[in-house]
């Protein structure tokens, strides 16, 4: 089982994720708080995720594969079990919050399209991706 994040690692992490964002996003560092919806509160396009992405592998020297925050909310899931048609089944609903567990429960929309899913990320979110993909290259050394 994997160790749970800390706040104290997304603290600890969150400054350069909040730099990096206002850089890629071309907005003042002081938009960027943990809980801030990328998409609706600073107007991010999937251009300026894979933007971040690379920003991000950059400044803490980490490799961020294309969807891992999807992969890592699907967990044990399937493919299959987590979306079926485009929509998220209700097994992936609870992956997805369980692993958003920073999200609001009122941002989950039932049915959610699964295209519709970076809609709930925020800075915090890509904190986590950032500890993971560090506790991964920590691992694998």
């Amino acid at each position: 089982m994997t160790t749970p994040i800390t706040k104290d690692e997304i603290n600890a992490v969150f400054p350069t994720v909040a730099e990096t964002m206002a850089d890629a996003l071309g907005c003042d560092i002081e938009d960027i708080k943990l809980d801030v919806s990328l998409i609706e509160g600073l107007d991010a396009e999937s251009i300026d995720f894979l933007d971040m992405v690379f920003r991000l592998e950059r400044a803490f020297k980490i490799k961020i594969p294309r969807g891992k925050i999807v992969e890592n909310a699907r967990g044990a899931l399937t493919e299959a079990e987590f979306e079926t048609g485009g929509v998220v089944t209700d097994a992936g609903m609870a992956q997805l919050r369980a692993y958003l567990s920073e999200i609001p429960a009122d941002r989950f929309k039932t049915p959610m399209k699964a295209k519709d899913i970076p809609r709930l990320f925020t800075p915090e979110t890509f904190c986590k991706l950032v500890i993971t993909a560090q506790r991964d290259a920590a691992n694998a050394s």
